[in-house]
This record gives structure tokens, C-alpha cells and sequence, in this order.
């Protein structure tokens, strides 16, 4: 899991500018305005190839109590508590504030390290804007433009040396399988985890964002060796927000970085959620496994057609993600809970599943043959070659002499040939066109 760098300052100090320029996007919107980034953003990014995770936060006013400043206030506090390195935004132009001064003795109580960064500073001829911050009585300035690129070198050459190189996994005969139990605040990911293993290994409260840290559990289940992760990460609070429960977005995106299938969990009560739809739509932007794992199926009143109606709505809202299997349980009785690993060990079969380069040719050019795909520029689209370049997900190249030219529909076409053919039901699949030379 890569380390967390997030950038924190007052409203437009140019975080989201900062932001852009680090991770090579346009993913932030940039406007001279206080206030533009209310949510987080988040990229994958890496300096000197040592990756980390990047978040641009809303404003933040430590004096917010009200409002929607009041959320941004909030979502910066959590973004303080995970980060592992926080990037101190000040705008040169505007001097030192009080609320610099504010936000500096908050940032020394986490312990932190902090770089304490003063933007619009566009060249040296304009470093001494930058003399009224050592009034904050620290030692290393980082003066730099966001907008131009000026000093972005030494403060990352700086942030580096916090980075770590990324941890080769040791070699094992047969790897843990890893579940990430991932979902929204509130709908039972510590009760499933102290369920499965039997005992109380996480906090359990009513209040959403109990669980402090993702924790990792090695466990065995019919002589399978499983690796589970909790990633609830979200810090306890007295009240439910829209900032807290999107800051769950973070903590499964970094939890799919480690785990091979994701039990979503969702809250049969509430049914699926716009949360619940992001949630989920990380894995298969991820190529992640996932397993829909309906919770507090004990609460709902049932008859003998509430299950067909629950899949039919499931699949309606997640559809691109009908191939993921879905499991109905307790985990405060523990109902059918033990019948996930039957999924778990289902799914990882196919997730790891290879097919030979000759089987696959030989059934895939029948199939291509007996539905060939539309002309391109009045000239057939021939197939040369096709071979499966990967599992986790189960990853297939087709080299044509026309690769743009294969309409999305027909990809879907031969992606659902693949799992009627070879058995990739439950599975993400990925498909590459190349180029024949």
C-alpha cells in the first residue's frame, strides 16, 4: 500500500493547481474562486518511481462551524489524521494569516511529517514574499509556483526521502488469498470480520467510523489460507456527514491495491446507494474480483420473492458489474456467513485461471468466424493471433491490423464469449487490441 501525501491549506491557495501538477491531471478543478474543491481528490502518483497515493482537500478555516465549510473543515481534519507526509499550503501574496498560524499548530500536534510549502512564487526574484512564513518558527521553507512548475523539484526531492520503495512480496507455495471488506460507514465491515474469525479483532459501535486503521488477519477456513482486511480506516465520529462517509472512497481505493476479491458489503435495509455504486465501481476500475455481500438480511421482511427482487435491483444499479456474485447474510447472527468462502474460493479459481494459447485460438476463431465483427473502411477486420497475457484479472491480447476500429459493442461481444467458453463468469475481464505487424 502506498504511502498518503495530502495537501492541505486555505481556500485558494492553490491546492488543486499543486495537485494537478503532481499527478500529470487535469482531475482537479482550478478556479480563482474560495472553496471550488469541496470533496477530495485522490491520484495514483509516484516521484524518483517511488509511488504514493495524492489527495487535494477542500479549504480549510479552522474557525468553520457551520455550512459547507464546516464539512471541508471536517474533511481536512480526516485527510490530516490518515495522510502519512502533509504538504502545509500558504499563498505568498497574501502574507502570513492567522489562520496559517492556526492550521501550523495543528499540523505540529500530529507528529507529522510536514512540508510547509508557499506558493505563488514564481522565480527567484520573488523569494522574498516567502520571509514573512519563518514566523512559524520553522527551519525549511519550500517556496514554489504551482501554476509554472518553479521549486516543484525540491520539495518532492525533499517529500521523497519519506516515500518508501515498494515491498517485494515474499515468494510463498501457495499465497493467502486476500479479502478486503470494503463498504460505506455503518454497514457491519468490523461485525463480518469478528464473525468470521470467531472474536472480537475489531471495535464494533453504531457510531459509522469506529474503526481507526485497516487491520490485516491471517485465518484458515477448510484448510485455505485467507488474509482479511478490514478497511473501514475511518476515524470515529459523534454524527454521520457527507464528507465521511465519501472519505470511505480513499480507504477502499487503497485497500485494492493489496486484496484479490472485495466483499462489498451493503446495507439490505438502505439497498444500493450512490456510495455504494462508487464503491463498487473502484474494483472493476482496479480489476479487482468482488463479491456484492447484502448485510442485515435478518432485518428486511422477506417473502418468496424479496431475494428475486433484491438481485433484479442489485443488478440493475451495478450493471457493469453482473458477472459479480451476490451473497445475502448476518453478520450479527451470522447467517450464510460461513458460505462465503464456497464464493470466495469459487471466484479466486477464476481469477487465477489460464487458458492456453492454443484452446483459446482455436475456440475464439470460431466464434469470430461465425459472428465476424463490422468493416473498417469497407475491409474486413481480420483477427491474427490471440494469447492471455495475465490473471488477477484474467487479461487477453487479440493483435488485429485494425485495432481502433473494434466497436466497443463488438469488445463486449467477445468478452461474454470468453466467460460463456472458458468458465470467467464471476470475474472481471480485460481485453487489449494491438496492433499486427
Amino acid at each position: 500500500m502506498p504511502p498518503v501525501i495530502a495537501i492541505i491549506g486555505r481556500p485558494n491557495v492553490g491546492k488543486s493547481t499543486l495537485f494537478n501538477r503532481l499527478s500529470h491531471k487535469k482531475k482537479a478543478i482550478v478556479i480563482n474562486e474560495p472553496g471550488a474543491t469541496r470533496d477530495r481528490n485522490y491520484a495514483d502518483c509516484a516521484w524518483n518511481d517511488k509511488p504514493f497515493l495524492l489527495i487535494d482537500t477542500g479549504g480549510f478555516e479552522p474557525a468553520s462551524t457551520q455550512g459547507i465549510m464546516s464539512q471541508m473543515r471536517e474533511q481536512t481534519l480526516l485527510a490530516m489524521e490518515e495522510a502519512d507526509v502533509i504538504i502545509f499550503l500558504m499563498d505568498g501574496r497574501d502574507g502570513l494569516t492567522p489562520s496559517d498560524r492556526e492550521i501550523a499548530g495543528l499540523l505540529r500536534a500530529t507528529g507529522k511529517a510536514v512540508f510547509y510549502v508557499v506558493n505563488k512564487i514564481d522565480g527567484p526574484r520573488h523569494e522574498n514574499l516567502a520571509h514573512e512564513f519563518y514566523g512559524l518558527g520553522i527551519e525549511t521553507l519550500y517556496p514554489l509556483s504551482a501554476e509554472h512548475g518553479y521549486g516543484i523539484d525540491e520539495l518532492m526531492d525533499g517529500v521523497a526521502v519519506h516515500l518508501s520503495e515498494p515491498k517485494e512480496a515474499a515468494e510463498e507455495d501457495e499465497p493467502p488469498i486476500r479479502i478486503a471488506v470494503i463498504g460505506r460507514p455503518n454497514v457491519g465491515k468490523s461485525s463480518l470480520v469478528n464473525k468470521i474469525l470467531g472474536y472480537e479483532r475489531t471495535i464494533v459501535n453504531p457510531l459509522p467510523g469506529t474503526t481507526r486503521d485497516a487491520i490485516d488477519t491471517p485465518f484458515q477456513v477448510g484448510g485455505h489460507r485467507y488474509l482479511l482486511i478490514d478497511t473501514a480506516g475511518i476515524r470515529r465520529k459523534s454524527r454521520v456527514s457527507l464528507t465521511l462517509e465519501k472519505y470511505s472512497v480513499v480507504h477502499a481505493l487503497k485497500a485494492m491495491e493489496r486484496c484479490d476479491i472485495a466483499l462489498v458489503l451493503v446495507d439490505a435495509d438502505e439497498g444500493i446507494t450512490e456510495q455504494d455504486v462508487k464503491i463498487a465501481g473502484l474494483t472493476l476500475e482496479k480489476g479487482t474480483a468482488a463479491i456484492i455481500v447484502v448485510n442485515k438480511w435478518d432485518m428486511v421482511k422477506k417473502d418468496d420473492r424479496t431475494v428475486g427482487a433484491y438481485v433484479r435491483d442489485i443488478k440493475d444499479d451495478l450493471k457493469f458489474m453482473d458477472f459479480a456474485p451476490i451473497i445475502f447474510i448476518s453478520a450479527l447472527t451470522g447467517q450464510r456467513v460461513s458460505k462465503i468462502f464456497g464464493l470466495v474460493n469459487s471466484v479466486y479459481a477464476q481469477y487465477t485461471k489460464r487458458v492456453g494459447t492454443p484452446e483459446l485460438n482455436k475456440t475464439m476463431r470460431e466464434i469470430i468466424a461465425a459472428n465476424p465483427p463490422s468493416r473498417f473502411q469497407n475491409r474486413e477486420v481480420q483477427f491474427g493471433y490471440m494469447t492471455q497475457v495475465s490473471v488477477k484479472p484474467p487479461s487477453f491480447v487479440f493483435f488485429t491490423r485494425q485495432p481502433k476500429s473494434i466497436h466497443f459493442s463488438y469488445e463486449r461481444f467477445l468478452v461474454n464469449r470468453i466467460r460463456e467458453s472458458f468458465g470467467f463468469d464471476q470475474v472481471p475481464i480485460r481485453i487489449i487490441f494491438r496492433k499486427k505487424t
